[in-house]
């Protein structure tokens, strides 16, 4: 098949781009800056296409002989206007794609079963809105953490409990989660792959535990072979669990701040 991912140098997309090239398929890779994805621009299946979704002068095409497509953008480190932003991408995606033979859009989107959503899951949930106004059926994968190296709300586990032997923690590490490992995410999503039957669905993919963002950090402490406690503070505000965030790990501040958002 010929295959078009979007945000192919990202998290998800590096190993969407190993997991089809293993299958056979031949890709089409979109990223804003090639010289990013050089490792993979050497290999004869892999075509990279450089495209800015919100450059209104673009004049880029996507091939028109495409039998899927993966959509994987978003742009939760781009501080409060992300929102705006990925349904900008969205749209012109949207457009895009209408021009070719595709029969399928995957999207990973998150778990939108709440009636009160977060920024982040509000914005996942409007994205899937605009790709399926599209002409081109959608099948939408929802998950919650994916347990990974390269995952934001993983690495952001692991610096916590790599770095704090004692944590004074805010309320929101008691919300609770269906995490799934990197590896499942993509037996899921290479699985619906021109599966007629999936076209225009949705599916929570999780697996098979219920945890607390507490169990988490105890369970991979425990794996670390590392002694932690986790005190929780619940008078700590979503601002300055923000910056708690920011300060003890590695994420920059915007991207702390919308992930508190989704977490709480």
């Amino acid at each position: 098949m010929k295959i078009l991912i979007t945000g192919a140098n990202g998290y998800i997309g590096r190993r969407l781009v190993s997991a089809l090239l293993e299958k056979g398929h031949e890709l089409t890779c979109c990223v804003r800056n090639k010289w990013r994805f050089e490792e993979e621009m050497n290999n004869p299946k892999v075509k990279v296409l450089e495209v800015d979704f919100l450059d209104e002068k673009n004049t880029t095409s996507f091939p028109s002989d495409l039998d899927a497509a993966y959509f994987l953008v978003h742009s939760m480190r781009e501080g409060s206007k992300f929102e705006a932003i990925e349904q900008k991408i969205a749209e012109r995606f949207v457009e895009m794609i209408a021009a070719t033979a595709c029969k399928q859009v995957v999207y990973l989107s998150g778990i939108v079963n709440a009636q009160e959503l977060s920024k982040h899951l509000s914005s996942r949930l409007k994205v899937e809105k605009i790709l399926r106004s599209g002409p081109v059926p959608a099948t939408v994968l929802r998950a919650g953490i994916i347990v990974g190296s390269g995952s934001s709300s993983f690495e952001i586990i692991r610096d916590l409990v790599e770095k704090l032997p004692v944590m004074v923690v805010p309320k929101w590490v008691g919300t609770k989660c269906q995490p799934i490992a990197i590896r499942n995410v993509m037996e899921y999503m290479t699985r619906v792959l021109g599966n007629e039957k999936y076209y225009d669905t949705d599916h929570d993919i999780g697996g098979p535990e219920v945890l607390t963002y507490k169990d988490m950090m105890l369970q991979f402490a425990e794996v670390r072979k590392l002694k932690r406690r986790i005190y929780i503070l619940p008078v700590m505000t979503p601002k300055l669990s923000s910056y708690w965030l920011y300060f003890v790990t590695s994420t920059s501040y915007p991207l702390a701040k919308n992930l508190v958002d989704s977490m709480k």
